[in-house]
């Protein structure tokens, strides 16, 4: 065995003779084979009414050093499975450095690889994936797995378990429910659960503790919540990403964000942002917390096949323009440490919240919210989304593995 091929010999009594073929586990290298890696997940998806086609040229840019600031930082290897020529499946091999000088008791540290983006005809397929993906992983001095993570943990970490009956929101996987038994099977034990919160109906607002606690707030003149200022972007895309990093320094699965990345997420994100839907929190004059909402753009996409030309971009940009959204996702929010597991960064959550809302209604005609994703053991977070009267209606779990 190669350290860049691996055969797997299927029984012929415990498959039908099509499924009895050879599998081929080999890594992508070269035009031809990346897009074969993304064009499988299109094939293996395209009876799913509840999956939702990335535009092609985003997974490119995902996947391509020089274009994605991941790979400054990061080593990574696509793998392609096939069976009598044919692709069956795919997934991906890769590691952090950032991720590996955190501390270990924050769920990355020292020797945590991962893979992703996997996809897969049966389960056979699916395991001779993920143990090529762990070869290659000791290969590169790994000793421990976390995954799924396509590709980091701020993009689609986790597998979907539950709520696969309808559309993911924008930067959430959505994954063939039997994955869950096949990468299970593989030794995968649950390292960690993260959960969206479904607000099925947001025009009527809010229970009236919640209502109570935001007019305290705009009584008190130590208080300021204002929208992003879309004229200073790149100001406030600073502000808000400055927050993030500390605010979220001692979450589980942290990695912080570099200076590159930074700009590459504000400029890939600026066409979502409307004003008044995000939300910058001062106290005492100082930026204190942000609260981030998008409109669901995945509705959109749908239709597109993850294509834009010749004529899905036009229908685009004409709709980012105003989004007539009905559905927004509130996919991040931070509190400065100094305030958090206090009462006023619970009020200031319930107050961009309360913010956010009224826009969303008022200018887009919003009727649901999804917020998350929050991690199991996050009280204070899930906190907030018990008292909003929000329920789970999806589920990730993102698995470990000794190598």
């Amino acid at each position: 065995m190669t350290p860049l091929t691996q055969k797997v010999l299927l029984a012929a009594e415990r498959r039908t003779p099509e499924l009895a073929a050879e599998i081929e586990i080999v890594p992508v290298a070269g035009k031809s084979d990346l897009n074969a890696f993304i064009d499988c997940a299109y094939r293996l998806n395209a009876n799913d009414p509840n999956w939702v086609p990335p535009l092609r040229a985003d997974m490119v840019e995902l996947l391509t050093p020089g274009k994605n600031p991941f790979h400054d930082h990061a080593r990574m290897q696509l793998f392609l499975a096939k069976r009598g020529g044919a692709v069956v499946g795919r997934i991906s091999a890769h590691y952090d450095e950032l991720a590996l000088a955190q501390p270990p008791e924050q769920g990355m540290g020292p020797g945590t690889g991962n893979w992703g983006l996997m996809e897969a005809t049966d389960d056979a397929v699916m395991a001779a994936l993920i143990a090529r993906a762990e070869q290659w992983l000791r290969e590169e001095g790994m000793t421990r797995v976390l995954a799924p993570i396509s590709l980091s943990v701020w993009e689609e970490p986790g597998l979907l378990v539950k709520g696969h009956d309808h559309p993911p929101m924008l930067l959430m996987g959505h994954h063939n429910a039997a994955y869950e038994g096949w990468v299970e099977a593989q030794g995968y034990a649950v390292a960690k659960r993260l959960y969206t919160y479904d607000l099925h109906n947001v025009r009527d607002g809010f229970p009236e503790l919640v209502n109570r606690i935001v007019a305290s707030g705009e009584r008190s003149s130590k208080i300021k919540v204002r929208p992003v200022d879309t004229s200073r972007f790149a100001e406030e895309a600073d502000i808000i990403l400055d927050i993030l990093n500390s605010a979220w320094s001692k979450n589980w699965g942290f990695v912080p964000f570099t200076e590159r990345e930074k700009a590459y997420g504000g400029k890939k994100l600026k066409p979502l942002i409307q004003s008044g839907a995000n939300m910058i929190a001062e106290v005492d004059g100082k930026p204190a917390a942000f609260m981030l909402a998008w409109p669901d753009i995945n509705l959109k996409l749908k239709d597109f096949d993850g294509k834009l030309f010749p004529f899905n971009w036009a229908k685009l940009l004409w709709w980012l323009r105003k989004p007539d959204a009905v559905n927004w996702r509130v996919p991040l929010m931070g509190v400065v440490p100094e305030y958090q597991n206090s009462r006023l960064a619970s009020q200031l959550a319930f107050m961009m919240i309360e913010y956010i809302r009224r826009y969303a209604v008022a200018e887009h005609g919003a009727q649901r919210a999804e917020v998350g994703w929050i991690l199991e053991d996050n009280q204070g977070m899930v906190a907030i989304a018990d008292a909003i009267e929000s329920k789970i209606n999806r589920e990730y779990r993102i698995y470990q593995k000794d190598l």
